[in-house]
């Protein structure tokens, strides 16, 4: 029986619930192409069925902050989905800030694990600073849903290097969660 994947690229094309922008880029779009290209990696490997948050570019999830995550939760919860990998960019003020992190509800969790493989596998992809894995509690996402729940920070979008990766070679992003997902999965 396949490994059911949801994968969440946070945030909406426009608001209500639009992503961090930096270094001319949006994360909405930056996200929304590393899920197209992890969903089709797991799809190839026919031990997965997957299903995206966002399956076109301009697909609108809500009408709020708050419709749009319960939304996207509700969804992989009635889907009966095995795990909900949700995907961004991070920011900050401090310009040089660099690497990958990730978040779970609690640890020791099977979602704590699973982010270690793939945070793991991201940094051996794409030689960004593995950051390490936190426990969030406060995380719509991570909280309420029903299966391991991990929230990955691709890198940061206010980084001109992270981000200029993250734009040109959104391959290396997917091709490193889907190793992380394989590893832990299979």
């Amino acid at each position: 029986m396949a490994i059911k994947i949801y994968i969440d690229q946070g945030h909406n094309p426009q608001n209500p619930n639009a992503g961090a922008e930096g270094s001319g880029l949006r994360e909405q779009d930056i996200v929304f192409r590393v899920g197209i290209e992890l969903a089709e990696l797991l799809r190839a490997n026919g031990n997965f069925e997957v299903r995206l948050s966002r399956p076109t570019a301009d697909t609108q999830i809500g009408t709020s902050n708050t419709t749009s995550l319960r939304l996207r939760v509700s969804d992989a919860n009635a889907w009966g989905a095995d795990y909900f990998i949700s995907l961004h960019t991070n920011a900050s003020s401090i310009q040089s800030a660099t690497g990958s992190e990730a978040f779970a509800f609690s640890r020791p969790s099977a979602a704590f694990s699973l982010g270690e493989d793939i945070l793991e596998n991201l940094s051996q992809t794409t030689g960004l600073r593995n950051r390490g894995m936190q426990v969030r509690t406060n995380l719509y996402v991570l909280r309420k849903t029903t299966m391991p729940a991990v929230l990955v920070e691709l890198g940061f979008i206010t980084n001109a290097s992270d981000a200029a990766l993250m734009n040109n070679r959104p391959d290396l992003f997917a091709q490193g969660i889907y190793q992380g997902i394989v590893e832990y999965t299979l």
